[in-house]
């Protein structure tokens, strides 16, 4: 399969053209389409195309097929990013057993893991690697979910994902590497995010936001063990989802609660319901985001050493930010449960 020439430009237009063509169509058969009706620990009040998450993957696809991947075993990681694909449509269309997902996302992330760890596709797998599969895989099918958790304030998971592989993008070309990949997934999402942001008129559903965290962490991974960037840097860059995601699971195992049990209390959610909606909500992140992406890609290409610094002063100002909000929460009457 020839490989597209090298052109971030091209894969930008390639990607949201297509992408944008494929929200037409699926806006042209919304009716025909699955909805997310708003249950008790929705934020939504009427019902919301639940796939548009196709879109984006209509977009970035194609460019994928032909455009070389940084990372050992070359485009062996869609086969298993495919897999993850499908079982999360399939659960958007007509519900998937979570131990069925968890246990296809799991087996993905280990076949990917698995050729990371042994460096080549082509090499037998060493066993002695099955402590870095563990842990990497652990962290793929965790990073699928935690941006999942997030996508349930209009616009917000989708402004991540513009930013977050942008960044990326960004960080490769400092590297003198190829940016395609990521340039071009930060586009596919870019024709989604304007009928996502407030008020919005579709969900990408667990078929978007599952596959762009799984992704997330892929590739940030593959960044790390190219040398493309340090360990810090994809950390920062997904700072914002990352730290609401830990937080809310720190607070609610201290408060006793059942992690499994369906719940609105992550900080976005919080947020959301003080009042701030899904355009205050969108604005906090957004700038969040920004703030994040932005200091990562200026550290990694001034001063690397500084990265961890970094991370570790945005992490202090997210902490205090959100020590703000559960402050409101609690005094606050929309703060009842």
């Amino acid at each position: 399969m020839s490989s597209l020439p090298y052109s971030p430009w091209a894969a930008i237009s390639i990607a949201a053209a297509l992408s944008a063509l494929a929200l037409g169509v699926l806006e042209s058969l919304r009716d025909r389409l699955p909805q997310d009706h708003p249950v008790e620990r929705s934020l939504h009040v009427r019902p919301m195309l639940r796939v548009g998450g196709i879109a984006i993957w209509a977009g970035f696809l194609p460019v994928a097929l032909v455009t070389p991947v940084p990372m050992a075993g070359g485009l062996a990681w869609l086969g298993a990013w495919g897999a993850v694909v499908a079982v999360s449509l399939a659960d958007d269309w007509s519900g998937v057993r979570p131990a069925i997902r968890l246990g296809i996302q799991s087996v993905a992330a280990v076949a990917i893991a698995a050729v990371m760890g042994s460096g080549d596709g082509a090499q037998a797998f060493a066993m002695n690697n099955a402590c870095f599969v563990a842990i990497a895989a652990f962290a793929f099918v965790w990073a699928a979910n935690l941006y999942n958790f997030m996508d349930g304030s209009d616009g917000v998971a989708a402004w991540m994902a513009l930013c977050g592989f942008a960044a990326y993008g960004a960080a490769a070309l400092v590297a003198g590497e190829r940016a395609d990949l990521y340039f071009a997934l930060s586009a596919a999402t870019l024709p989604f995010l304007l009928v996502n942001i407030p008020p919005a008129r579709a969900f990408m559903g667990d078929g978007g936001s599952v596959p762009l965290g799984f992704l997330a962490a892929v590739f940030g991974l593959a960044g790390i063990r190219a040398e493309t960037w340090p360990a810090w840097f994809p950390l920062l860059v997904f700072l914002p989802f990352i730290a609401d995601t830990l937080m809310t699971m720190f607070r609610r195992i201290a408060a006793g609660e059942d992690l499994f049990r369906a719940h609105k209390t992550h900080y976005y959610q919080r947020l959301h319901r003080l009042g701030a909606g899904h355009a205050g909500t969108l604005l906090f992140y957004g700038v969040l985001v920004v703030g994040t992406c932005t200091c990562a890609v200026f550290a990694l290409a001034a001063e690397p050493a500084v990265g961890w610094r970094m991370l570790g002063a945005w992490t202090a100002a997210i902490g205090v930010l959100f020590a703000g909000i559960d402050y409101h929460w609690r005094k606050g009457s929309a703060g009842q449960r």
